[in-house]
């Protein structure tokens, strides 16, 4: 097959390393790509969020698989397109991609259909929003309703935090269009787990756990972020609890899809907070997480290109997966200044070095080339040093040790990804 994946960051370059692996795959596109997936995909030069262009490509190089990485071509449509010009992809369609596209759309289907989330409004006038806070009190959480590449999300501890964050969203346009109107919702209290499930609209297929680190800062402190590391598999996710997960929160979401005619078809990403009522439902992602998707594709055994197509054709129901039961960790290496202001175009040596190490991949997430090869620093997130380990604390050892090997000095990174998991095993 000719598979085209669409995106450019840390968990698109772990797609194509699982996808390239593939015996199914024979020619392999990545639109538009970094320098670290140039090294085993063609990258061609089409924005991820440039749908025709995207479409003239498939259809003018009889690609026979889209996999889309990234959700803003989600919520652009780029399925809805592919699919009228009859071309296979995998991933979610314009009207089912509102599960993440809109916070409010997501709430009022969890409300709609007795999915355990927390309580919440939501308000399109700043004063409204800023009554409602006052009523309620902090700790409150603010979102911005629309996509905001991670960062729409204040956890605030008082209330003028939570007002500044409204403001900031709908009178300051911090998140542009996203922030014109907010979710306001109780702060649920407990540990986060990232949930994912492959879908074709009827059928769900749950995959490997693994937790995030949104803040920026050690000890899970600072302002959110896209996620600062990853690790799979976590403890917290129990054979029990994720029967839990599956019977309370996803397959009510396929059902109530299904139901309203938008049936699901993709990876659906539940972000959790386990509180002492069980799990409950921070947010939808309609992609595999970023970079939790790293961490998931070094732990899967099966080859994943026939899984995307079952998903696809709907065939999910006969199918499995295996899994490495090693765990493996990632940390996000991070320009100074994110999720801030950062320079671009800072160099960057030793990604070699560092992937020398046994079982220890770098996944590029903003990263380009100059002539000469000098690898160049292009986003707020540039590299995912990843590693596999027997625990998860052998696979944390063996990241920061390969992050030791890489000379970026304007570069930096939390050194405690992985810390509930260590915890847990030192304990």
């Amino acid at each position: 097959m000719k598979i085209l994946v669409v995106g450019g960051g840390g968990r698109e370059h772990a797609l194509c390393w699982a996808i390239g692996g593939s015996p199914l795959c024979t020619e392999l596109y990545c639109a538009p790509g970094n320098a670290g997936i140039a090294a085993i995909a063609q990258c061609v030069d089409i924005d991820a969020s440039d749908v025709e262009g995207l479409v003239g490509f498939a259809k003018r190089d009889g690609i026979d698989l889209v996999v889309v990485g990234p959700e803003a071509p989600l919520v652009l449509g780029l399925v809805d397109r592919l699919k009228a010009e009859n071309i296979k992809v995998f991933g979610p369609t314009q009207a089912a991609a509102q599960l993440e596209a809109s916070k409010g759309f997501a709430k009022d289907l969890c409300a709609a259909n007795d999915i355990p989330t927390a309580a919440y409004a939501r308000f399109e006038d700043a004063d409204a929003a800023r009554t409602h806070i006052r009523e309620r009190g902090a700790p409150i959480v603010v979102k911005a309703d629309g996509l905001a590449a991670g960062k729409g999300v204040t956890v605030a501890a008082t209330v003028d935090e939570a007002i500044a964050a409204v403001d900031a969203a709908m009178l300051d346009e911090a998140f542009g269009a996203a922030g014109a109107a907010v979710v306001i919702e109780d702060c649920l209290v407990g540990e986060e787990l990232s949930f994912f499930a492959l879908c074709d609209g009827t059928t769900a297929l749950p995959l490997a756990s693994a937790q995030d680190h949104k803040a920026v800062g050690d000890g899970d402190t600072g302002p959110n972020t896209g996620g600062m590391g990853a690790y799979s598999p976590a403890p917290v996710a129990t054979p029990e609890l994720e029967g839990r997960i599956m019977e309370r929160i996803v397959q009510p979401t396929l059902k109530a899809m299904a139901a309203a005619g938008t049936p699901y078809v993709g990876v659906l990403y539940c972000g959790l907070m386990i509180t002492d009522k069980g799990p409950e439902l921070i947010e939808y992602n309609v992609r595999f997480g970023d970079p939790e998707c790293q961490v998931l594709m070094m732990r899967l055994m099966s080859d994943i290109v026939p899984a995307l197509i079952a998903a696809a054709d709907g065939v999910l129901a006969s199918f499995d997966l295996r899994w490495y039961p090693e765990a493996a960790l990632t940390v996000v290496m991070a320009a100074k200044g994110y999720p801030g202001a950062y320079d671009k175009g800072t160099e960057i040596a030793g990604v070699e070095a560092a992937e020398a190490a046994d079982d220890v991949m770098v996944f590029h997430a903003g990263t380009a080339r100059r002539s000469d090869g000098t690898l160049t620093a292009q986003g707020g997130r540039v590299l995912n040093v990843t590693a596999i380990g027997q625990t998860v604390g052998a696979a944390q050892k063996r990241a920061y040790e390969a992050i030791g090997a890489i000379d970026w000095p304007e570069g930096f990174c939390r050194r405690d990804i992985g810390w509930r998991a260590v915890q847990r095993e030192e304990a």
